[in-house]
């Protein structure tokens, strides 16, 4: 099985920057896509970004352009920077982990780790 841990989200105000972080553990890191997903209250989980196993990334149109998913290999550790943030970005953040960027885009899972709260006041 796989864990999946979030950190790093907290309280800023529009325009601020935040990195979040997901360490993994229970698979073999490099060599899965992984992704980062947001719920706000009420609305739907969504995909945010995805990054494969050879670095090939994917972002939903909203943030295109402020935020940046890469990973470490070596620490087993995924990021999401996010710059220019706005309150449409409050949500709870969540990371995945797939075989295929297509399991990731499509944002299905059987579990999911703990998230991380990031609230962007205005």
């Amino acid at each position: 099985q796989v864990q999946l841990v979030e950190s790093g989200g907290g309280l800023v105000q529009a325009g601020g920057s935040l990195r979040l972080l997901c360490t993994v553990s229970g698979n073999t890191f490099s060599n899965n896509a992984m992704g980062w997903y947001r719920q706000a209250p009420g609305k739907q989980r969504e995909v945010v970004a995805g990054i494969g196993s050879q670095g090939t990334t994917y972002y939903t149109h909203s943030v295109k352009g402020r935020f940046t998913i890469s990973r470490d290999n070596a620490k087993n550790t995924l990021y999401l920077q996010m710059n220019s943030l706005q309150p449409d970005d409050t949500a709870v953040y969540y990371c995945n982990s797939a075989r295929f960027m297509s399991t990731i885009t499509r944002g299905y899972f059987d579990s999911w780790g703990q998230g991380t709260q990031v609230t962007v006041s205005s």
